[in-house]
């Protein structure tokens, strides 16, 4: 209530109200008796609705918050985010690391991960999967194509300090040629030379021209000075191969190992000293597991937070997906079932092989289980990735055609539904790996092929027996998988002089013409008029069905979805998603448009 001697309006506004209407307004008689601002705002809210007063209320906390957002507005508009140094991540890892050495580490993922992140090569591919210079400044080819000249950059240094030079890259291709040493690399450099020039320039010689010769630049460069001594008996076992000391992104800084002496654990830090510039992300931990299981309950239970690959059907065990960002990669590897005529006459009649082809429901496979995640092909240069020509014979799903094909061939269904010529069933045995996604496309495919009345077992081999299989090349059909490169030579896969190990021609095949054909193309600088000869050399092989061409799956690495800067669209193989980890970054800063 008011009351009758103070009136709020007189008060705020310093006059008296009209005693009645149409009476004029006093004026309050002096100034220095007029209530100050602040007594008057003091009883503002009396004279308010509550209404009135919850909107001036806000009207205030959003012009004072405007005031107070005007410098950060700013801030914000005139610069922008910007990869800084620092941040880490885990990453989990299938298997264990024996030989973190380049020329050691083909056989083991575990290995040539650690490789590509420690050590440096003088090519890598970028991206795109296009080679670009690495420790090389730059490379020049002679005009007769057989001397190619390679310029190294002048500021790599090794992890202990040392200059990398062009001694170190003579040691490491001449060991490599060693036999003594044991490299695998060693089938990639026979037959060539090479020379130092002085510090930075090295000439390696041909002795026929090789198209496909700047891939052996991707071999990754040892220090001579920390190896020279170690003797070729001592070669795999040394210290050196756990404790590496490289010129790559990241260095060495320590291991952990279990009781039993396994590796558990790599932890690696930036080269402050990388010639390409010092990586953004401080630390990298690689751990690592004997199963995907494994890995992916160490992810779920928050000791990881990239994996290093997942297998499309256990993308569902997966917890926390909001955390990752699964990055989908073409490689160019592709599946197949390479048949050997030699032990099963039956596969040397090409109608069978037609029919088995036709019999095949790739897109099943992919969609069952792979869950999407390939690509149905009909070639072992991998169409879709490679594009070499597209323009080829596609043995379509058609087991009415398949069935024709066996009946014109003389094949006839018996009362238990088995096909038989000359009272012989139509029977063919797979042997493949027990890697899970394989096992169930052997039972899926012998689902498929006993459809069409063919009496078909699958036999599941681990790793080490397998490999004795294919070495010995006593398989019937092998259901197995092979990587080329990008700049793709086909030779070691298809070449009639590979049928026999440690050549890779798994169909054991032989054609004079392909032979032909495989030979000039390695001869052939010239890109286009390579993917020609390419081309033809693919029909052939698709015209005699040596195997059946299933699909190329697709790379799926979740990654923490903190990471910024990975671009990889295309890998040549796994290890090359760190191809740019340089450029990779987890925090950020502020700085000018």
């Amino acid at each position: 209530m008011f009351n009758n001697d103070h009136h709020p309006i007189e008060d705020f506004f310093g006059v008296k109200p009209d005693a009645e209407k149409g009476q004029q307004k006093q004026p309050l008689k002096e100034a220095v008796k007029r209530p100050s601002l602040w007594s008057r705002l003091r009883l503002l809210p009396k004279v308010l609705s509550t209404r009135e007063r919850y909107l001036i209320l806000v009207l205030l906390i959003v012009a004072g918050a405007s005031v107070v957002a005007i410098p950060f507005t700013s801030y914000y508009h005139y610069t922008q985010a910007a990869p800084a140094f620092g941040g880490a991540f885990s990453e989990g890892i299938v298997g264990e690391p024996r030989h973190v050495n380049p020329l050691l580490s083909q056989t083991n993922d575990a290995d040539r991960d650690l490789v590509s992140l420690t050590y440096s090569s003088l090519l890598k591919y970028n991206a795109d999967g296009k080679l670009v210079p690495d420790l090389a400044k730059s490379y020049d080819i002679s005009s007769d194509e057989l001397n190619y000249t390679v310029y190294l950059k002048d500021n790599a240094v090794w992890s202990d300090g040392q200059p990398v030079t062009a001694d170190d890259v003579v040691y490491t291709i001449q060991t490599a040629q060693n036999a003594d040493y044991g490299s695998l690399q060693r089938i990639n450099w026979q037959g060539v030379e090479v020379q130092k020039v002085n510090d930075t320039t090295i000439i390696f010689k041909l002795k026929t021209k090789y198209a496909q010769f700047l891939n052996n630049f991707t071999i990754g460069i040892l220090p001579k000075h920390v190896w020279e001594n170690v003797k070729p008996i001592n070669f795999g076992v040394s210290d050196f191969n756990l404790k590496p000391v490289g010129s790559g992104p990241y260095v060495f800084s320590k291991l952990q190992k279990d009781d039993l002496g396994r590796v558990k654990s790599y932890e690696l830090v930036a080269n402050k000293n990388y010639y390409d510039g010092r990586p953004y992300i401080e630390t990298i931990t690689l751990k690592f597991y004997d199963t995907e299981d494994q890995m992916i309950d160490a992810y779920n239970n928050n000791d990881i937070q990239n994996l290093s690959y997942i297998s499309p059907r256990n993308i569902k065990k997966l917890k926390f997906k909001q955390r990752l960002d699964i990055k989908t990669i073409d490689l160019p590897r592709y599946f197949g079932v390479f048949f050997n005529q030699t032990v099963n006459p039956i596969l040397a009649d090409k109608n069978v092989r037609l029919a088995l082809n036709y019999g095949t429901d790739r897109q099943a496979l992919v969609d069952n289980i792979l869950n999407g995640n390939g690509n149905i092909i009909y070639s072992p240069l991998i169409e879709n990735v490679l594009g070499i020509g597209d323009d080829i014979t596609k043995y379509a799903y058609d087991p009415a055609q398949a069935q024709a094909i066996l009946e014109a061939a003389g094949w006839a269904k018996g009362t238990d539904g088995i096909l038989r010529k000359n009272n012989a069933p139509l029977a063919v045995h797979i042997t493949t790996s027990t890697f899970p996604e394989l096992a169930d496309i052997a039972n899926m495919l012998k689902d498929q092929w006993s459809a069409l009345g063919i009496q078909v077992t699958v036999d599941v081999l681990a790793a080490p027996q397998l490999q004795q299989v294919i070495k010995e090349r006593s398989y019937e059909a092998l259901l197995f998988g092979e990587i080329l490169n990008l700049d793709p030579d086909p030779f070691s896969l298809w070449h009639s002089s590979q049928t026999k190990d440690p050549g890779l021609n798994l169909a054991l095949y032989s054609n004079t013409t392909a032979d032909g054909i495989l030979e000039s193309a390695r001869q052939t600088l010239n890109p286009a008029d390579r993917a020609k000869k390419y081309d033809d050399f693919q029909k052939l092989v698709i015209a005699d069905a040596p195997l059946v061409v299933l699909y190329n799956p697709v790379y799926l690495y979740p990654q923490t979805s903190a990471i910024k800067g990975f671009d990889a669209s295309v890998i040549s193989m796994p290890s090359d998603r760190f191809s740019n980890i340089e450029s990779w970054y987890i925090d950020t800063k502020r700085v000018g448009k």
